[in-house]
């Protein structure tokens, strides 16, 4: 059961030692969308834009990295499976154990350590010499990728009040996946080896701008609850309504990584297979994607402030997704360029990722907000194993467009069914408890 405990008061009630203070929470409107400039929004933007950086610079520098260790032909996409994979489920792994942490000992501690152990893993994977070390790094840099956004989000959500919620992780998200953008000018510009050590000094130059972060007063309130348990994973499967919970704020996610793990990744494939006039690269198909999914976020984000709902806005992005599906596999043979506007457009449609990960965050009490928030998109980002393991199946008795329709259909239908089942947060007050049974 839910118990809708009060924590504490709400950060403008609450007095604080000055040492710990972050801002007092405004009262009125104009107040609190000045909030949503505040440092620790900002900090979170800005992780999250490293985060993405090298979440994607993978699927951008993965035919030169692997035609490097003398890979060819088909091998290129069975061993480029084998990496996202080994990456993904780093981020499986790596959800669990930051999103624990996060409520055990702050979302802050988790930002830092998930930041610093995917920079070191980008600075050797700049040095990698053979395949087997190269999936082995990927696995560890996925665990470090894991924690940044969930503990943004949280961090985000608990700090600025209801009303504005929406859009300060409008802001995080639409900055963040910006750096998808910086990956493909980097990867272009430099060899995808000193393209990864770059993302690696990017990391550690962003601990810097956290030292003058502190926790929400939400989660420091918690801590000095010495009944309240946090972070327990197994409570999100020990009560049936908890655990539908969490499964549909998952599936609501998985289309857009169904968009990004296979059509975007191996965007070079499907182009030449529907017959694309001119060459395709992953690197730029990316790069459009994630364009679109700038203005995407911000635009589902706003949108959700405009309609005050989380779950219309997600609805219709939705909506967009399976049209731009449907436009990518039925363009025929068009130019490079129109190819390019229908992953812009998919981006664009995938816009509803901040949305999907604050409905995740808003759907459960302060002592379980950090380990959903958390492990919710890094288990979604995940369902790219089975998925891209279920496509590599389907090749070999169907067609490579047939293969991803079948599995983008399944992705769709499981999505809307579980958006039904979800509770409408943008007006819920998150102050407040899971209590176990």
């Amino acid at each position: 059961m839910i118990s809708h405990n009060r924590l504490h008061q709400p950060d403008s009630q609450r007095s604080f030692p000055p040492q710990k203070k972050i801002h007092t929470m405004p009262t009125d409107h104009t107040a609190n969308l000045r909030q949503v400039f505040s440092l620790p929004v900002i900090v979170a933007a800005l992780g999250y834009f490293v985060d993405i950086y090298d979440l994607v610079l993978f699927s951008i520098v993965r035919v030169p990295s692997l035609k490097s260790f003398g890979l060819a032909g088909p091998e290129l996409i069975s061993s480029g499976v084998f990496l996202l994979n080994m990456q993904m489920a780093g981020m499986l792994i790596g959800g669990i154990i930051w999103g624990v942490l996060g409520d055990r000992k702050g979302r802050l501690k988790i930002m830092f350590a998930s930041i610093f152990l995917y920079s070191i893993a980008n600075f050797a994977n700049g040095m990698v010499c053979s395949l087997p070390a190269y999936a082995a790094l990927r696995f560890i840099a996925g665990i470090g990728l894991a924690g940044e956004l969930g503990a943004g989000i949280t961090l985000v959500s608990e700090v600025l009040h209801q009303s504005v919620r929406g859009y300060g992780t409008m802001l995080v998200a639409s900055v963040g996946v910006s750096g998808a953008i910086l990956a493909n000018l980097v990867a272009t510009a430099f060899d995808w080896r000193k393209a990864f050590l770059i993302g690696g000094i990017l990391g550690l130059l962003l601990l810097i701008t956290r030292i003058k972060v502190a926790d929400s007063g939400m989660f420091r309130a918690m801590e000095e609850k010495e009944n309240v348990s946090r972070g327990n994973f197994l409570a999100l499967f020990s009560d049936r309504q908890r655990f539908i919970r969490y499964l549909n704020s998952i599936l609501i996610g998985v289309p857009i990584w169904f968009v990004v793990g296979i059509l975007i990744t191996f965007s070079p494939e499907f182009a030449k297979s529907l017959g694309i006039s001119g060459p395709v690269t992953a690197g730029n198909a990316v790069m459009l994607c994630y364009l679109g999914l700038i203005f995407g976020d911000f635009s589902s984000g706003l949108l959700s402030q405009v309609l005050k709902s989380r779950k219309k806005v997600v609805f219709i992005f939705m909506l967009l997704t399976m049209a731009g599906i449907g436009l990518y596999f039925l363009q025929g043979s068009r130019s490079p360029a129109f190819f390019y506007g229908v992953c812009c457009f998919l981006g664009f449609a995938g816009g509803y990722w901040a949305i999907f990960v604050t409905v995740a965050a808003e759907q459960f009490g302060t002592n379980l907000r950090a380990t959903v928030a958390t492990t919710v998109p890094n288990f979604v980002r995940g369902m790219v194993v089975p998925i891209t393991t279920i496509f590599q199946l389907c090749r070999s008795y169907f067609s490579l467009e047939t293969s991803a329709l079948l599995i983008g259909g399944v992705c769709m239908a499981v999505a809307l069914l579980a958006l039904t089942k979800l509770e409408e947060t943008f007006h819920k007050d998150l102050d407040y408890f899971e209590e176990y049974l």
